[in-house]
């Protein structure tokens, strides 16, 4: 009897009159009584907690099953693709390969054909790792596998192609999405895992230090206006939006997300997911959200006129907009929008703020430890004096990267009155850097050398992820 695959439980051990099992607490009684009547044996059962069951379960499931759900049509109930007679290597390596990113955390799978093999790679908090090879003869057959989960087009190899895959591994759902695109050895696979069964962060949880959290309440709180969080992809902006979203969210408060796709999934939340194919793009999306009665509205990204149009006019009727731009830094946001055709006036009456970010590695703290940073390094970052600098030396913990973990550096500039008067006179970042500076205005960069003093990252991280001037 497979209990793993039909019941959900762990079987340790079977003798001739007894069974023994591993099973969640609060697990059925009913179900326990039908596999003591279909065995003939009696059952000694050892429960554990969700938490530590899940655990082992997870790393049963390496060996044994990964749950793929069907993309085809809404509602459909999860299958599970290795109950089918298929063992082949490329449905093995696949299936073992998204149980490991799983366990790891990896925010994306790379499957890259060269001449000699095809390179698997992980990213890990951001950086890329090697994690194996595998030789080209088994690579066409993990590409059409993954191509098939996704609902991708197996015999179509000359043109780019998109898609989706949705999978349960033990207690965690994944939401796969899917890029392919052919290369001169074959074609190259990149798997970006967004864990759907993740917990959302709050406005506590991002990094932000005791002044630029304050800050950040306050312009979640604001009746209307638009909030901008800028910053390269993945750096992290729609988690800062989401988070201003739980700040808010309240039954008296009508909340719409228009994205693509939404990242997470939020109870008291309306999401919509953009559809170009069907003429559903952020500004028909958008146009079509104002008509339902909105108090607060997420738009993913603003990538047009039209759409940053349609943002500036539901913010001055009466709506908060939170939405994302790619920018460099907070001050150039205002340039962005200018350039997108908004008139200055309008951009001076709708924004009230922008969150500016960049995602560092923390360090390990298994194995911390302090040192004397060099001169070069003080001079690097700006500092003189007697510094305390910190980092990882490598351990099983943090598969001997010194890292373990990502936390966000800030900027947050907050528009008033004084702001706002100079950005009818010009959009220029850097004068209007320079006038947010005197008004206490402190940059990423600044915000990343506290970041690096209190022993959260490193020097190199920083300047990894900020232009150090």
């Amino acid at each position: 009897m497979d209990f793993l695959k039909t019941y959900k439980l762990i079987p340790i051990e079977e003798k001739e009159s007894t069974i023994k099992l591993l099973a969640p607490k609060g697990y059925s009684e009913l179900l326990l009584e039908e596999i003591r009547f279909l065995s003939g044996k009696d059952l000694e059962v050892i429960f554990l907690d969700e938490e530590e069951f899940s655990a082992e379960l997870q790393r049963r499931l390496a060996q044994e099953e990964i749950i793929v759900e069907s993309t085809e049509g809404e509602g459909e109930s999860l299958k599970d693709i290795l109950l089918e007679e298929d063992k082949s290597p490329a449905v093995s390596f696949v299936n073992s390969t998204l149980i490991k990113a799983s366990t790891l955390s990896v925010s994306d799978i790379h499957i890259e054909p060269y001449q000699d093999a095809s390179y698997v790679r992980f990213r890990l908090d951001g950086v890329l790792h090697d994690y194996m090879s595998i030789p080209l003869s088994l690579h066409e057959s993990v590409v059409s596998r993954i191509k098939i989960l996704a609902n991708l087009n197996v015999a179509e190899k000359r043109i780019p192609q998109d898609g989706r895959i949705r999978v349960r591994i033990g207690g965690r759902e994944l939401d796969i999405r899917v890029s392919v695109v052919p290369t001169v050895f074959g074609e190259r696979v990149v798997l970006r895992l967004l864990d759907r069964s993740s917990t959302m962060l709050t406005l506590e949880d991002l990094g932000l230090l005791a002044e630029d959290l304050l800050k950040v309440k306050k312009l979640a709180q604001k009746p209307y206006g638009i909030v901008l969080a800028t910053g390269p992809t993945g750096s992290g902006k729609s988690t800062t939006l989401y988070a201003m979203l739980l700040q808010i969210k309240s039954p008296e408060k009508n909340i719409i997300t228009i994205e693509d796709p939404p990242e997470y999934q939020v109870k008291g939340v309306s999401q919509i997911q953009v559809n170009p194919k069907v003429g559903l793009t952020f500004a028909t999306g958008l146009r079509a959200i104002l008509r339902q009665d909105p108090d607060v509205i997420m738009v993913g990204e603003i990538r047009d006129g039209e759409t940053a149009e349609i943002a500036v006019h539901a913010a001055l009727t009466g709506h908060l907009v939170l939405s994302t731009l790619h920018t460099n830094d907070a001050p150039s946001a205002i340039a962005r929008l200018a350039d997108l055709g908004i008139e200055p006036f309008l951009i001076a009456s709708s924004l009230e703020g922008v969150i500016a970010q960049r995602l560092v590695r923390k360090i390990c703290p298994n194995c911390k430890v302090s040192y004397r940073p060099s001169e070069e390094e003080l001079r690097e970052l700006g500092l003189s004096g007697d510094h305390t600098f910190y980092r990882g030396l490598g351990c099983d913990a943090c598969m001997g990267t010194g890292y373990r973990g990502r936390t966000g550096v800030f900027e947050v500039l907050e528009l008033d009155e004084e702001l706002k008067q100079f950005i009818l006179r010009t959009q220029d970042a850097n004068a209007i850097k320079k006038l947010a500076k005197e008004k206490g205005f402190k940059d990423m960069l600044e915000d990343g050398i506290s970041k690096v003093l209190m022993g959260i990252t490193t020097p190199e991280e920083l300047i990894r992820a900020i232009k150090v001037e």
